[in-house]
């Protein structure tokens, strides 16, 4: 009986010690997963087409091929990403100029460090049989506050002659709930990016006007200044742009059929679409 009991015993503080060291193992693996998190590069992006270029450096390892680790932080609303960079969650982003005038109130300065190809197009619900700009009196535009659809709203109001309290301005941050609200017919009209604008037209609702067209330019990749003055962070920066802009020749050269599956996943679009962008 004593025997058994003994045996019984070792085999309780074997497994005891095993619990123990998947432990400290489970904890050794999270201390070192925080420290690879707070060295690699954070950049909050958007369901858009200008973030084509990361999702596919992302994708196929070339930030670390470049030897940079890069973290992108995906968000469906501008907003979302202010809040990161201000937070200090990130350390740069995607956004456009409009938006960067708000973050520098908020006490944050960033660097523009590139371009993209952005763009904005005014889509009119083919319910609401808007067809000119002054058709959009007394009905409900879904844009940011603070962006540039913020700014592209005022233009358009500006230039149909319109009064401005005769055109509501729903503010509508998350560009997916925007495409499914025209989608289900709830909104007049409102400013989508690609590829959301290009599901929008495909579905029959209208194209008014773009960004193209009216000579406006607007995306850019910012980092914080603070991140900008951190050796460690200079040199990661050089090595993403370097990154960046390889993808961004990759993709105009094989086209964007080529990263039909990626712009599907990574934008929520339909597969179809792709072949129409």
């Amino acid at each position: 009986m004593n025997v058994r009991f003994f045996i019984l015993a070792c085999l309780i503080m074997a497994i005891g010690s095993c619990g123990d060291n998947s432990a400290e193992e489970a904890a050794r693996a999270r201390r070192e997963q925080q420290i690879a998190d707070s060295l690699a590069l954070k950049v909050a992006v958007t369901p858009t087409l200008d973030c084509l270029p990361l999702f596919l450096a992302e994708e196929q390892g070339w930030f670390e091929q470049e030897g940079v680790s890069v973290q992108l932080y995906p968000y469906t609303a501008q907003m979302d990403e202010d809040t990161a960079l201000l937070r200090h969650h990130v350390e740069g982003m995607t956004t456009d100029r409009e938006r960067i005038r708000w973050i520098e109130e908020q006490g944050m300065d960033v660097d523009e460090v590139a371009t993209t190809s952005l763009k904005w197009q005014l889509i009119t619900n083919k319910t609401a049989r808007i067809k000119q700009l002054k058709h959009l009196d007394d009905k409900m535009l879904a844009m940011t506050r603070r962006s540039a659809t913020d700014m592209l709203a005022r233009r358009v109001v500006d230039s149909a002659g319109l009064k401005p309290e005769r055109v509501f301005c729903v503010q509508i941050n998350d560009i997916l709930v925007r495409l499914g609200m025209i989608e289900n017919g709830i909104m007049d009209a409102m400013f989508l990016p690609e590829p959301q604008a290009t599901q929008a037209r495909a579905g029959g609702h209208y194209m008014l006007l773009d960004t193209d067209s009216m000579g406006v330019h607007v995306g850019v990749v910012v980092f914080s200044k603070e991140a900008m003055a951190d050796t460690m962070r200079q040199r990661q920066i050089e090595q993403f742009l370097h990154v960046y802009h390889s993808a961004c020749d990759t993709i105009a050269s094989r086209g964007l059929h080529a990263y039909r599956d990626l712009i599907v996943r990574c934008c929520g679009v339909r597969e179809e679409i792709v072949d129409s962008l």
